[in-house]
């Protein structure tokens, strides 16, 4: 119990480098611990995908900037190909760093970084979450839940972005106009081949049937030439 009173007194620490100093909460033991848990499974869940660097704990490795500012996002997706681009940046926050304060010195300036931005909170405080960037205009692409189940964590998406679904939704027109544009050229592809195996064919059976027609006409030939010596 002290050490939690401790640890909401010392609220204050510097996460930002740069010009800024941002006063984030200092978490419990136990929430710190279950925060990093959570981090490594979203590193392992998104490496599929993407190259995920991970800010844990007291650890600054990955930065972004947004304006003057470097920011340690908890975790940092960028290309599998390459490249120090962000494409996708992620904050884990517990049951104690959910408030106007967390969302003012951090989420805001997430929220500029031209990439999108997700959000991870406890199940049950996604409204709360969702509450904070709108009264505070903050633009917020997708917020998850999560829970453990015994040292695993389910993740579940409570709310995604008008922006990111038109986003998807053009994805997933343009992904299905190249699988048709695709298809449509394999098809072109088997048909010309088909044209050109049949013309091939043809071709073939018409030199064999002259090669028939001249092998009749010689046998026809010595036919004859056996018959007129024979007379």
């Amino acid at each position: 119990m002290l050490g939690w009173r401790v640890s909401v007194f010392n609220r204050f620490c510097e996460k930002f480098s740069g010009d800024g100093m941002s006063p984030i909460l200092l978490r419990p033991i136990r929430e710190q611990l279950e925060h990093d848990r959570i981090i490594r499974q979203l590193q392992a869940r998104w490496r599929r995908r993407h190259a995920v660097a991970i800010n844990i704990g007291s650890q600054q490795t990955t930065s972004v900037h947004s304006g003057n500012k470097n920011l340690f996002p908890d975790l940092v997706l960028t290309s599998t190909e390459g490249g120090n681009r962000p494409q996708i940046i992620i904050e884990v926050e517990t049951a104690e760093s959910i408030n106007t304060l967390e969302a003012m010195s951090q989420w805001v300036y997430f929220s500029r970084v031209r990439c999108p931005f997700y959000l991870y909170v406890p199940v049950g405080l996604a409204d709360t979450a969702r509450r904070l960037c709108a009264e505070n205009k903050i633009k917020v692409n997708e917020i998850w839940t999560y829970y453990s189940v015994g040292t695993q964590a389910r993740f579940s998406m409570f709310y995604r972005s008008p922006e990111t679904v038109q986003a998807i939704k053009n994805k997933t027109r343009k992904d299905a106009s190249k699988a048709k544009a695709s298809k449509n050229q394999r098809v072109r592809k088997g048909k010309s081949a088909s044209k050109r195996a049949s013309v091939a064919s043809k071709k073939k059976s018409s030199v064999k049937a002259k090669r028939v027609v001249k092998q009749k006409s010689k046998t026809k030939k010595t036919k004859i030439k056996i018959a007129s010596k024979k007379k």
